[in-house]
């Protein structure tokens, strides 16, 4: 994925969220709603890193090409 692909990405699971997010009509979320924003979570984290290992390997005049992304465990104990 290249940079815009993976800004792309981060504005759909951000527009996903929003909606999980948004007040309902009878006050209730849908079923799985929580487990689906842990899995947004988790995938907008890994998309961020993603992103910053890019623009890290740019700046030393690496090929951004070789980020990869990292799994939910190592990217859920980043600090924000």
């Amino acid at each position: 994925m290249d940079d815009p692909q993976v800004l792309k990405q981060i504005e759909a699971l951000v527009d996903e969220e929003r909606k999980l997010l948004a007040p309902h009509p009878d006050g209730e979320h849908p079923p799985g709603s929580h487990d689906r924003l842990k899995s947004i979570e988790i995938n907008l984290d890994q998309c961020w890193d993603l992103l910053r290992q890019r623009r890290a390997l740019r700046s030393t005049g690496t090929n951004p090409d070789e980020a990869h992304v990292r799994d939910a465990t190592t990217v859920e104990r980043y600090e924000q």
